[in-house]
């Protein structure tokens, strides 16, 4: 069997070394020299021929994370890689992947185009914005799930009375499988924009009443939607709103509006690293659930365990 070697990407280390010592192995040894202008040149200081190489690195802003990850991959091939996985926590630019509108960009569909053409023989990673972008690739793709990581966590509160709540009709799917999971019910946040990240009104549908809510959600980034959600939810009668979402975004005045907003805590995970912390917050690690799912992909194992 082809030996394992895992490597980082500049902006992911801090994850990289988590997974790393969950998997009981130390990260590959790699240069990335950057030219005066910016631009870069990642080379590996170590043989990976014929290896399983797993390439980790999310491909949040700005764009120079993604391009180092195709940069990376291809210089893997170049190097007679044996296969390559390209382990996204946070996959960026997932957002754009439909036309809504005419003359814009499925930019997920893009990506997925990109990977592929740099040489990635298969994707990883954790709660797409959308479940269908797995369909843009031509490769294997592993869809993990955070539920794993965020229920162990809600069952350690025992909260009681929980109801779980989508901050938006698109969230649907993910709020009941919390709910069904817990055997609790589930109420929905309809929200209508005038333009991205703008609310212009909400409602409630569903009863909250004497609950405690948990907020499901794939990511926050400017919290404004997750903050006037929970305001809703208090004034419709619930005891306390929490909410769980995988990718802290958390961009402009979003930990200012959690600060002072309803919720009494946010947890999310690490796929992206949080510049401002603040006690309202609670990150918890993927770290060890993309640790056992690389060791499963390399034992051609099932990874279907790895799901809650």
């Amino acid at each position: 069997m082809a030996l394992v070697k895992l490597f980082s990407g500049s902006q992911s280390r801090y994850l990289a070394q988590k997974i790393a010592h969950s998997y009981g192995k130390p990260l590959g040894s790699l240069t990335l020299q950057r030219f005066g202008d910016g631009e870069m040149a990642p080379s590996f200081d170590e043989s990976i021929r014929g290896c399983d190489v797993f390439l980790i690195q999310s491909t949040f802003p700005p764009a120079d994370n993604l391009m180092e990850l195709l940069l990376l991959i291809d210089a893997a091939k170049r190097a007679s890689a044996g296969y390559i996985t390209v382990v996204v926590p946070y996959f960026g630019y997932a957002r754009q992947d439909r036309k809504d509108k005419p003359r814009v960009a499925i930019a997920a569909k893009l990506v997925a185009n990109l990977l592929s053409a740099a040489g990635a023989n298969r994707l990883m990673t954790c709660d797409l914005h959308a479940g269908q972008i797995q369909g843009f690739f031509d490769i294997p793709v592993d869809h993990l799930f955070a539920s794993a990581i965020f229920i162990p966590y809600l069952t350690e509160l025992g909260l009681e009375n929980m109801v779980f709540a989508s901050p938006d009709v698109g969230g649907v799917s993910r709020a009941r499988a919390y709910a069904a999971h817990f055997g609790c019910g589930m109420v929905v946040c309809d929200k209508y924009r005038k333009r991205a990240n703008e609310i212009a009104a909400m409602q409630v549908i569903g009863d909250v009443e004497g609950a405690n809510v948990i907020l499901v959600d794939d990511m926050i980034d400017t919290a404004g939607t997750m903050c006037n959600a929970a305001k809703l939810l208090m004034d419709k009668g619930a005891i306390s709103v929490r909410a769980i979402a995988t990718h802290p975004v958390l961009s402009g005045q979003a930990c200012e509006r959690i600060a002072n907003s309803a919720l009494v805590e946010v947890a999310v995970t690490d796929s992206i690293p949080i510049a401002q912390k603040h006690n309202k917050i609670t990150v918890l690690s993927v770290g060890e659930l993309f640790a056992k799912a690389i060791r499963k992909i390399h034992d051609h194992e099932s990874i279907s365990t790895l799901f809650v």
